[in-house]
């Protein structure tokens, strides 16, 4: 990683995380073995191709040098352990187009960021050839001359011809017409490349500024015109300079313009443009342990109501950016997002594709495995709160069997990441580009983190978890309500998805009784209701004799979303009772439309084991501090507690059942092994 707060992590966090802050003073030594970054995938997946230098679209040498390498966009299983590369979209026999193209600017650029880490990490030489040739290859897509000049082609032909409007369509048609994540993703290649190749080679290096102030001059006039204003979102104000609307594609922008100034600190017109956008990112953040998003900066400023693991960088970004800039203020959402929301998201099951606001993707791809695990390193870093980086060993031993496949989905020897673990544990066994990178990325991050690596690697079994559960509304075991079946082309609403089957209808007086799953602590339960545009609907919700509070259903001006009225969790202010089996809900005034509960133990839990070593996570959504009873299968570890920052707030050896107390939206570990 060529980053300061990435390299930080190596100086300041490495050596002290499993030690000094008590995240397992017994953690192995580990040995001097092959690295787990392993290239050959990638490699495979790279093809040369010679495009033909236009005014539009040139690059560094190209009458000189005139291969490009680019990295096809997929690649299928075949039988025997072999892959087959695909393009995007349809195949045309005749022409040999793809309908979108064989390779992608998404791909391209991040490619060149995982070749600049790793000869930065190890000084391979061959690392600095490919990723000096596939940023010349980044150049190349980006356009020069005209209204679009700084924007980016999205794809390209085998043979090198462009595709600026591909079929399926996307957005920005052309793709270089506008702001665009290809855009954002391109200047996190160019600002690590000008980083790592500054001294190395300043002719090139040279080039690469160029080509990013002239990305940034194109946000300057797409984006950063409407620094400063505010879309409407049902009745919040949200940042409206964020690219594409986008936290998620503004934060990759920013790990590129961060790097950037780290060796370029002198210029003032990148450092304004990336203050905004970090700014605008930060803007994103909302919620605590116990309300919606629990803390999560969100990604897109057009739904208060999704959030998605994959590009979810924006801690990371916020992070680089703290510490570049010199604004400790943009640390802290990165904080709340990391010591908050990942206990939250890892207890639930993990880095889910997609929660609108109930989990309905619970598909996991290396994409958002390797975002949150990239931005808890990068934290811990910058905030000095190495604790962190025991959640990110839970996060990283995704690849190496804690997830719903209970097998691992990356191979050492080979470089290979499948492209994702569905919910019921079926593995997508291809492993294109997207995986591949991010994959790599990740274990980039862990070589450079031995005691990191070590935990991560020995954390090979779910052993028990205790978080978020959804009971859907359709299944209430008795109502007087209606239930409402939808399409499944109806279910996404533009900025929310229902989940299950549809939702439950409530008239005034009309009730309903849910069931819920046993428990072992009280439980939070937020109902997942539309709120409509200034609604009048509201609703009274109880467990057995015991009133859990009331929730009124309305929200404010639609603004730029797609329909009036959010489909939001409302946390019920009093927790169900241990004891608690049910719980109902009577309409005060109508329509009450629930889409599901969200169900979450106060205490929420999970413990990952491995052949000689295993870490327990407990996490508080209490609004007081309380102790709570952490490892009961006994044995000796460390214990530590931390607070909703990240902070070390007490410290213990056990040798067997213990208690803590955790403060409210804080965390405890129990390291064993």
């Amino acid at each position: 990683m060529a980053s300061s707060v990435a390299k930080r992590v190596l100086s300041v966090v490495a050596s002290a995380v499993f030690v000094a802050a008590g995240l397992g003073m017994s953690a192995p030594a580990v040995a001097e073995t092959a690295p787990l970054s392993n290239l050959d995938q990638l490699n495979f997946l790279l093809d040369d191709v010679a495009p033909t230098a236009t005014p539009e679209h040139d690059t560094w040498r190209l009458a000189e040098e005139p291969q490009l390498v680019m990295p096809w966009t997929y690649a299928d299983a075949r039988d025997g352990g072999t892959f087959e590369r695909i393009g995007g979209g349809t195949l045309d026999p005749a022409t040999g187009y793809w309908g979108q193209g064989a390779f992608n600017a998404d791909d391209v650029a991040r490619t060149a960021v995982v070749y600049l880490r790793h000869w930065t990490q190890f000084g391979d030489k061959a690392s600095r050839q490919q990723a000096y040739d596939l940023l010349r290859s980044t150049a190349y897509l980006q356009t020069l001359t005209g209204p679009n000049a700084g924007n980016v082609v999205l794809w390209m032909q085998a043979d090198g011809t462009l595709t600026p409007s591909a079929d399926p369509v996307e957005l920005p048609d052309p793709s270089d017409s506008g702001e665009s994540y290809w855009l954002a993703r391109s200047l996190w290649a160019f600002g690590e490349g000008y980083a790592a190749f500054r001294d190395v080679d300043p002719e090139f290096a040279g080039f690469l500024q160029d080509r990013l102030r002239l990305g940034v001059a194109a946000l300057d006039r797409q984006t950063l015109t409407r620094y400063g204003q505010y879309l409407t979102v049902d009745g919040v104000q949200l940042p409206a300079w964020l690219i594409t609307n986008g936290a998620d594609a503004s934060a990759e922008a920013v790990l590129g313009l961060s790097a950037y100034l780290e060796a370029a600190p002198s210029d003032t017109g990148v450092r304004a443009a990336t203050t905004k956008l970090a700014e605008g990112i930060a803007a994103m953040a909302s919620g605590d342990a116990r309300n919606w998003p629990y803390g999560a900066v969100l990604p897109w400023a057009e739904s208060r109501s999704v959030w998605h693991a994959w590009g979810s960088q924006m801690p990371a970004a916020l992070a680089e950016a703290s510490v570049v800039l010199g604004n400790p203020a943009l640390l802290e959402p990165a904080l709340k997002d990391s010591a908050v929301f990942d206990p939250i998201l890892l207890t639930a099951g993990g880095p889910d594709n997609g929660w609108n606001p109930a989990p309905v993707d619970r598909t996991q791809i290396a994409y958002g495995v390797d975002s949150r695990l990239q931005s808890l390193i990068a934290v811990a870093a910058a905030g000095n709160t190495p604790g962190l980086l025991g959640l990110a060993s839970l996060v990283g031993s995704w690849y190496f069997g804690t997830n719903a496949s209970s097998v691992p989905v990356y191979d050492p020897a080979t470089g290979v990441t499948f492209d994702g673990v569905a919910a019921d544990g079926t593995v997508n066994r291809n492993s294109g580009a997207e995986s591949t990178i991010h994959g790599q990325l990740s274990m980039l991050a862990l070589d450079a983190n031995p005691e990191l690596r070590a935990r991560t690697l020995g954390l090979t079994t779910v052993v028990s978890r205790d978080g978020a559960r959804v009971v859907e509304a359709e299944t209430a075991t008795s109502t007087s309500g209606k239930v409402v079946t939808l399409p499944d082309s109806e279910r996404w609403t533009g900025e929310s998805q229902y989940s299950g089957t549809g939702y439950l209808q409530l008239a005034k007086g009309r009730s309903a009784t849910f069931a819920l799953p046993p428990a072992t602590s009280q439980r939070l339960v937020s109902p997942i209701i539309f709120s409509a545009q200034s609604g009048k609907a509201s609703s009274l919700w109880r467990s057995g004799y015991v009133p859990l509070g009331v929730l009124t259903h309305s929200v404010g001006t639609q603004g730029v979303t797609a329909v009036p009225g959010a489909l939001l969790p409302q946390t019920l202010p009093i927790a169900v009772p241990t004891k608690g089996t049910s719980v109902a809900v009577t309409a005060i005034s109508g329509p009450v439309k629930v889409d599901a509960l969200l169900v979450r133990p106060l205490f929420s839990r999970l413990t990952y084991g491995g052949p000689a070593m295993s870490t327990e996570l407990v996490h508080s959504a209490s609004a007081v501090s309380q102790r709570v009873a952490v490892n009961a299968a006994g044995g000796a570890g460390t214990l530590t507690s931390y607070d909703s920052r990240g902070v070390v707030v007490a410290e213990h050896t056990i040798s067997g059942a213990a208690q803590i107390t955790l403060k409210p939206g804080g965390f405890a570990l129990v390291i064993k092994g």
